[in-house]
């Protein structure tokens, strides 16, 4: 038994050393997201966009779409939007056609997903006598602000590669589940990507509303298929000293499962894919980080890790409950005397009041406010996401998230 309690106890002791230190670690980063510098664009439209669009049996979302991107702040001349129907069966294709869009038709029964779509598109334009100096990406469920492309335009001239807008949720108000997930987003955007921002770190991509230099997607090509392409080219992207940029001024707007079960299929995937990336990027990273002193290297190695915004909740959480019901006697004092419960408890409330802080600093919408009490729920239903995903991560099989709310601009602007 003695073997084993000194097992248990060391196991414990780096459980709370590793977890302390990550919430140190963003605790200490995410108070530079405080602060956020509105920029003005300084720069006249010259970059000519391909704005691609993925979609698969679209056709109820599409069309509010590409009337929005009719309306964008750049001119006509200088962006071209591409419909990607991918494996469609519905008219989808035929709804972007009738906006005078160009809609390319995919079939394919082995690579399905988004990711093998760009790269089939990518491959298209790449034959193409239209030349083109980034590729803009988004969603067929989307929304975009009309001045996305201005922004883009200028971050370009300035020299940035890979730029992430901000991603907004187009539904926050449609249940506790997709109010949920906004809350987790206006979080993540404020106090992980423009902290990282703020401080010359590589954000997180997020598979819409990104921006890529064209040369440089001809010199790494397009090989980012797996469940999680975002994270993929990220990591690849940081691997080779592009760092990608945040671009707080130029929001996307995704749509949310409103139910928790087309939720927990679709964080499922996230899930999934991010932990089949970090088996590949993370410990060369890692490595390299510590060979050339790199911090933007190590805050990425650390992201692949595991989803750190939820991480750091579920596993700081822990130690807190751990320490107050657990008396401190025996084999047992060992493991809870290394961090004292007032520090997790530290930790965990100044993590959870910057959710508030975040959504007040981004002036959102005062209804949101009224999903925090269920907010720790939602949260609670990423342990078995994520513990699912670490013995599944090998699946590659694309599962669809089905999308229904057809919101027009107009319509979000006056909510």
């Amino acid at each position: 038994m003695g073997f084993w309690n000194a097992a248990l106890d060391g196991l414990f002791l780096a459980m709370q050393a590793v977890t302390g230190l990550i919430g140190l670690y963003q605790v200490a980063l995410s108070v530079f997201g405080l602060v956020y510098r509105k920029r003005t664009v300084r720069h006249e439209p010259s970059k000519r966009f391909a704005v691609l669009v993925a979609a698969h049996n679209e056709e109820a979302v599409i069309a509010q779409l590409l009337e929005n991107l009719q309306r964008m702040e750049y001119p006509s001349h200088l962006y071209d939007v591409h419909v990607i129907a991918d494996n469609c069966t519905d008219r989808t294709a035929a709804i972007a056609r009738s906006y005078g869009v160009m809609a390319a038709e995919r079939f394919s029964e082995g690579d399905r997903g988004k990711g093998y779509a760009i790269r089939w598109m990518l491959e298209r334009l790449a034959e193409s006598p239209q030349e083109y100096d980034a590729v803009v990406m988004f969603d067929a469920d989307n929304l975009v602000a009309t001045n996305f492309l201005r922004v883009m335009n200028d971050r370009l001239i300035e020299g940035k590669k890979v730029i992430q807008g901000y991603l907004d949720i187009k539904n926050p108000f449609d249940s506790w589940v997709s109010v949920s997930m906004a809350i987790s987003y206006w979080y993540t955007n404020r106090m992980w990507q423009l902290a990282r921002h703020n401080l010359g770190l590589s954000c997180a991509l997020g598979g819409t509303g990104l921006c890529i230099d064209m040369p440089l997607l001809q010199r790494l090509g397009w090989e980012a298929t797996g469940l999680t392409e975002d994270v993929e080219f990220g990591a690849r992207c940081v691997t080779i000293g592009i760092y990608p940029v945040w671009a707080h001024d130029a929001r996307v707007y995704d749509e949310k499962p409103i139910t928790l079960r087309a939720s927990l299929r679709q964080r499922l995937r996230w899930m999934q894919g991010h932990f089949n990336c970090a088996q590949h990027y993370m410990m060369p990273l890692f490595g390299a980080s510590l060979r050339e002193r790199n911090l933007a290297k190590l805050d990425a190695a650390i992201y692949l890790f595991q989803p750190m915004r939820f991480l750091i909740l579920f596993l700081t959480s822990f130690m807190l409950l751990f320490q107050l019901s657990v008396p401190g006697s025996g084999a047992i004092a060992n493991v809870t005397e290394l961090l004292p419960t007032w520090f997790w408890a530290t930790i965990n409330i100044f993590i959870l009041v910057q959710m508030p802080l975040a959504m007040v600093l981004d002036k959102v919408n005062w209804k949101a406010f009224l999903g925090l009490p269920l907010f720790p729920f939602f949260m609670i239903t990423w342990f078995p996401v994520t513990s699912m995903a670490l013995f599944t991560r090998k699946n590659r099989i694309w599962k669809h998230t089905v999308h229904t709310r057809a919101i027009s601009f107009d319509d979000l602007q006056s909510r």
